[in-house]
């Protein structure tokens, strides 16, 4: 009998989604995390710092990365128990990022998967990268 609720994804499985940031994701973002650095809305602070201007937090850039788990693979009930993120390049207010995963391995004894994860700019630029685990629940059985 197998532990997923649905199918076990398979090694080398990829899966993507993307989206624009934008300044309500920052003010958002603010406000949840109480993340103030002038870096992040402070365009005259940021122009003098090596960035030279405003840098998305690094809870934005990586939060595509929840939703890809969540929505694609390996699907819904899937929630993170262990990340590993190197964070490269800044992300800018109106980037676009994709979120990318790819399974590395995966546990058929529970439903555990290892991905390698990363966040792509629009421009090609990779800005985040990593390792993950994730665990799925079947979510079925926790509505019972």
């Amino acid at each position: 009998m197998s532990t997923w609720p649905n199918r076990a994804p398979e090694v080398g499985e990829q899966a993507s989604l993307s989206r624009t940031i934008t300044d309500d994701d920052i003010a958002l973002f603010t406000s949840l995390s109480g993340d103030r650095n002038p870096l992040h809305y402070d365009e005259e602070a940021a122009r003098r710092t090596p960035f030279g201007s405003i840098v998305v937090q690094g809870g934005v850039t990586s939060a595509i990365l929840n939703a890809v788990v969540a929505e694609r693979l390996p699907g819904p009930g899937t929630v993170f128990i262990q990340t590993n993120l190197r964070f490269l390049a800044p992300v800018r207010p109106r980037d676009t990022i994709t979120g990318e995963v790819t399974v590395t391995a995966v546990r058929h004894d529970k439903p555990i998967t290892t991905l390698a994860v990363r966040v792509v700019r629009d421009d090609g630029v990779v800005a985040l990268e990593g390792d993950a685990v994730c665990w799925t629940m079947d979510l079925t059985a926790a509505q019972e």
